[in-house]
């Protein structure tokens, strides 16, 4: 069975907690603290594999968790890592979150490998704090909890050109005849069960990946019949070949059923439907009356820019006129993957916990501003500051929290320095 959808829930690994420990020598009666450091929790990463093409491993199990870090131990020894949880999906695999579908990641393009889920910080062990006044610290930091996230995976397809048109108009003969792909052919409705992708080899040219989307009925776009299941596969086509059989062997109007699968695709997504199209005016060897449907098509549908290519996809007639000119668009478009932006940060969960925080002007400087409290240490725990996206969140906390307001409260200036548990920056408004 393909499958191209899966939803499941994933949980990276809580951290370690910090150990409460004192060193025990011989003629040592009082022996200073020695409890170690929790180890830290193992992180959710999601990387392409070249070898999968379906979702079926995530159709049979639910629940994915990375492992917990090991807690501290005496003798400062550190607890050890929480192995990663690396979760293979095949490319053009779309990750959301289950709940508002905002797409967190897109495997595909140069995306091969992200981390979604990061793994609690382990905690300190007593051994951090000893003070001149306190010097038998009972005290260790906890490891942070887990994160855990219901998240939907959507594999969308990726191919240049999609062929569209309801079931028997001909797609699956007219890509078996020119590709690689080898489609199941059988004269009943919805006859493919999953898109097929073949690769079109012109001579002179570089070639493209073509995916034959399965028959589409009016009402695809509500989920009748099968067509919603498969519309997500031409999201991220740059043209679209628009297969109608232009001898009506079922009795159908070709113009008729045009406007009725645009009117689908426009339902799903109306920037799918308004992407480049090319008319493939099928079946023209199967024409037997004395009007000319195909001329009817020309006065359609090219005054509005869509030009119409008389082929047979039996006899090959025509073919390779329609591919060379379906190249033609392409080259002539940004040769960059269509490819989906994060909406969602996981790590957004942090801003709507109401954990406490301080904003404080140092009493060394005036000019250096510390801010502390549970809510930044958790949030830098989860966010890797090293990447433009976890900055950008990073960012966005601190707007969001009212930090930046309360900083500008407490009398922040241009160029004053900001301090949060060992991270530090310059402030610019």
């Amino acid at each position: 069975m393909f499958a191209d959808r899966a939803k499941i829930i994933i949980r990276s690994g809580k951290g370690g907690d910090g150990h409460v420990s004192f060193r025990r020598e011989l003629y040592v009666p009082n022996g200073g603290p020695d409890g170690g450091d929790g180890g830290k929790g193992g992180d959710v990463i999601f990387q392409v594999d070249e070898g999968l093409n379906t979702l079926t491993d995530y159709r049979h199990r639910r629940k994915f968790s990375a492992e917990n870090g090991e807690d501290g131990k005496k003798r400062r020894c550190h607890g050890k890592n929480g192995a990663d949880l690396v979760l293979k999906v095949p490319e053009g695999t779309v990750i959301m979150d289950a709940q508002s579908r905002k797409v967190i990641a897109d495997m595909s393009g140069e995306n091969r490998r992200q981390v979604i889920l990061r793994g609690g910080r382990g905690g300190n062990g007593n051994m951090h704090y000893a003070t001149a006044t306190m010097q038998v610290p009972k005290y260790a930091q906890p490891g942070q909890p887990a994160q855990e996230l219901e998240v939907l995976l959507e594999l969308k397809v990726i191919a240049d050109v999609g062929l569209v048109g309801f079931p028997n108009v001909g797609k699956s003969t007219l890509l078996s005849r020119v590709t690689n792909a080898d489609p199941k052919i059988a004269n009943y409705h919805f006859t493919t069960i999953h898109p097929n992708l073949g690769v079109v080899d012109l001579e002179g040219c570089r070639g493209f990946v073509i995916a034959d989307i399965p028959g589409l009925i009016e009402g695809a776009s509500q989920g009748v019949g099968l067509g919603h299941e498969f519309l997500r596969h031409i999201e991220r086509t740059k043209v679209m070949i628009h297969v109608l059989d232009a001898a009506s062997t079922e009795g159908r109007d070709p113009i008729e059923d045009f406007y009725k699968i645009n009117e689908e695709l426009k339902a799903y997504n109306p920037k799918i439907a308004s992407r480049p199209q090319v008319i493939a005016a099928n079946k023209t060897d199967a024409i037997y009356t004395e009007d000319n449907p195909l001329q009817r098509l020309k006065d359609e549908f090219e005054p509005q820019g869509i030009p119409v290519f008389p082929i047979s996809a039996v006899s090959g007639k025509g073919v390779k006129e329609l591919f060379y000119h379906v190249q033609k668009m392409l080259d002539s478009m940004e040769d960059k993957p269509t490819t989906f932006q994060q909406e969602f940060f996981p790590e957004d969960v942090l801003i709507r916990e109401n954990l406490p925080y301080t904003v404080e002007r140092s009493e060394e400087d005036e000019h250096i501003f510390i801010v502390e409290g549970p809510r930044i240490e958790k949030m830098l725990g989860y966010t890797n500051l090293d990447s433009e996206k976890g900055f950008a969140f990073f960012q966005k906390f601190l707007k969001d929290t009212g930090i930046l307001d309360d900083l500008e409260k407490a009398g922040i200036e241009e160029g004053d320095t900001v301090r949060m548990y060992g991270l530090e920056f310059d402030y610019y408004h």
